[in-house]
């Protein structure tokens, strides 16, 4: 078997975030608001809801596009981009992801790489925005670009910083057509190596989109 089939019978691990009404979002983005038109409970015949949210919510991806102009939508990701044998690094640096930390874990090209910080059992116990979570600094982008590496993931809303390294770390990331998830959930996760799957909607023409991403261990490969 390929080293993407060897699973075990462990069950499947979701690591999006449930969507709901006024949930934490990024300042200065449209909340999330989930209304329901018509519901059985109200004699109508079906229930019918409508959400009104910014593409950038909860679990998510953001498409090249979105700090590149020209850039690649959402629609056009490959989808081996986040299908296949990805692995989960803890970070212990409390501040941001640095390029010091990163090259002890020998990170290779071609690799979905996502990254569990303290955000996973922090920043999301909130019900308002952390500003000071965890996130990956310019420098360590520029190394992930530089080692070529498929897909990234982050434990919060965004891979760059709120008041720092925010679109420097964007351009690094994007600007190397490396694919981001942004909005995952990894507190009941262990670091090692998973098979990972994880869909954006095919929204055409955008710059982003709502994604569900869950994980499955591989044979032998979590750590203790």
């Amino acid at each position: 078997m390929t080293q993407d089939t060897q699973l075990t019978t462990t069950s499947w691990i979701d690591i999006s975030v449930p969507l709901y009404t006024n949930m934490v979002h990024w300042p200065g983005d449209p909340t999330v608001q989930i209304e329901r038109v018509t519901d059985l409970d109200q004699g109508d015949v079906a229930t019918l809801s409508k959400v009104s949210m910014s593409v950038h919510s909860g679990t998510h991806m953001d498409a090249p596009a979105h700090f590149l102009k020209g850039g690649a939508s959402i629609d056009k990701m490959p989808i081996e981009a986040t299908i296949g044998r990805a692995r989960v690094i803890e970070i212990q640096d409390i501040e941001s992801i640095k390029p010091e930390e990163l090259e002890r874990h020998n990170i290779r090209i071609a690799e979905r790489i996502l990254f569990k910080t303290k955000n996973s059992t922090r920043a999301w116990q909130s019900a308002s925005f952390v500003k000071d979570f965890v996130y990956i600094s310019q420098e360590a982008a520029q190394y992930l670009a530089k080692v070529q590496v498929q897909t990234v993931g982050i434990d919060y809303l965004s891979v760059g910083g709120f008041t720092k390294d925010g679109p420097e770390t964007h351009h690094a990331l994007l600007g190397a057509g490396i694919w981001v998830i942004e909005g995952l959930h990894l507190s009941q996760v262990q670091p090692g190596t998973y098979e990972l799957v994880c869909l954006p909607l095919k929204m055409l023409g955008c710059e982003g989109a709502p994604a569900r991403a869950i994980l499955r261990p591989l044979v032998g490969t979590q750590k203790a």
